[in-house]
């Protein structure tokens, strides 16, 4: 691959405050026109990450391209060429729906016929035709975040950040956000998006993991499942939990115990096997397993297994 094809490449980036250091000499590759998902934990270090590479703030070391621009000599000119929206609420809640987009639309010099065709489709993309004299305060948090999508891609860029998009919003604004989101794809934009839900991560068509400051994987939703978490995996639902969770960490051909709510996720070597002696080994302990089904392994047993195997520690 060339150059050409990557909308982010960098390496080594670093980031430190003080003496706390907040991104670890990170590499990242992000080929053109995906939606790529930057997944982690809340203080991993996600927002660090997306504002340095949209050039708000500088990297302490490291290298690299956004957007076809070198990271430390040409970052005012890549903020002009891509769309930001960022983890906290950026519009004025005090104009309108159309006063914010005609305000945005001036901030990225967009004009004449062009600025009332954007600001068009901006409504229509986001759902709020007939909301536009609707005071941005009136709306609710899944709309304002609709409209604040719809703002940071008036000048349409061919790279959009979004950090942390849909947090506090309900799972349906979720739902369509997303929709809108892949929407942008189809139109060869560039999404790179930080999240810590596990199940937006899905829609993905890559991801790099963050944990501690440090990338520890990267690949499709798919192959990061297939290469982290190889084995059987049993859903045990155990009472009492905590008790069972330590129990079956030295239970015979279990291979990996995590917590998920009120149940037990385990990797085993054989299913059938485990599925018939782990109740028993369970039960001899004075625990009650009241189920236990093999299942699918979704993004979140793939991402303990790997900071399991990362050997990275929680700061």
């Amino acid at each position: 691959m060339t150059d050409l094809e990557f909308a982010v490449d960098v390496r080594g980036l670093t980031r430190v405050f003080d003496h706390f250091v907040a991104v670890d000499h990170i590499d990242l590759r992000v080929r053109r026109g995906l939606v790529f998902g930057f997944l982690g934990p809340n203080g991993a270090g996600k927002s660090t990450t997306i504002r340095m590479l949209c050039g708000i703030l500088r990297p302490t070391a490291g290298s690299g391209t956004v957007g076809g621009f070198d990271l430390w000599r040409e970052s005012e000119a890549l903020k002009s060429r891509l769309g930001y929206m960022s983890q906290k609420f950026s519009l004025y809640e005090d104009l309108t729906v159309e006063e914010n987009l005609q305000f945005f639309a001036g901030v990225y010099n967009v004009h004449g016929s062009q600025r009332r065709r954007r600001i068009a489709w901006a409504l229509e993309m986001a759902g709020l035709v007939g909301r536009e004299h609707v005071l941005t305060r009136d709306l609710a948090a899944g709309w304002r975040q609709r409209l604040a999508l719809g703002c940071a891609v008036l000048h349409e860029p061919p790279l959009l950040f979004l950090d942390e998009p849909t947090s506090g919003v309900d799972p349906l604004s979720r739902r369509r956000f997303w929709e809108m989101i892949a929407e942008l794809s189809d139109r060869g934009v560039t999404v790179f998006v930080t999240t810590h839900y596990m199940d937006e991560a899905e829609h993905c068509d890559e991801l790099a993991l963050i944990y501690a400051g440090k990338v520890v994987a990267c690949g499709s939703p798919a192959q990061l499942k297939s290469e982290h978490v190889p084995h059987a995996l049993l859903e045990l639902t155990p009472s009492p939990l905590m008790p069972a969770y330590a129990a079956l960490k030295e239970a015979p051909g279990v291979l990996g115990v995590a917590i998920f709510g009120d149940r037990l996720h385990v990797t085993v070597a054989d299913a059938d096997q485990a599925k018939q002696d782990l109740p028993l080994f369970l039960g001899q302990r004075g625990i009650v397993v009241s189920k236990v089904d093999r299942i699918e392994p979704s993004l979140e047993d793939a991402f303990v297994a790997i900071i399991e195997q990362s050997g990275v520690q929680e700061r």
